[in-house]
């Protein structure tokens, strides 16, 4: 769901309860060449300092995903190309996450991450993952 000031907020089901809240994400800046979001867990209620980064390239195809403001990367996805996505142009992606990360929570942000796409191109439609990744 997105709301003012370029935040979309992620909810538990179907609400849109604030009890329900599980995460937000928010542009860093207004303008970018690549993208970056902010996101903040729900118990991260003052924001000063983010719980997760996506920096990435839409336009490229690819983002990694940071523990807060560190340089450890917990997830990373790039486009697969595929005689499908070259043929048809439907976009597949490999996405990696790391152990101790949650898959859910990895996909909610790259489909916010092909909202922002959508908005921004009034194009695209849809996307494919495959995943790698264990579970510990």
């Amino acid at each position: 769901m997105m709301s003012a000031h370029d935040r979309w907020q992620v909810f538990r089901g179907e609400s849109t309860d604030a009890s329900d809240l599980l995460f937000s994400a928010k542009r860093s800046s207004m303008f970018q060449l690549k993208t970056k979001l902010d996101v903040f867990l729900a118990n991260n209620t003052r924001e000063e300092v983010c719980d997760f980064k996506v920096k990435g390239s839409w336009f490229e195809r690819s983002c990694a995903v940071y523990a807060g403001e560190s340089s450890t990367i917990v997830a990373q996805m790039h486009k697969k190309h595929t005689v499908e996505s070259i043929l048809i142009g439907k976009d597949k992606f490999m996405v990696t996450v790391y152990p101790n990360i949650d898959y859910a929570f990895i996909v909610a942000l790259i489909v916010i991450l092909d909202g922002i796409n959508k908005e921004d191109s009034s194009g695209g439609g849809g996307v494919d993952f495959d995943f790698l990744g264990g579970f510990d």
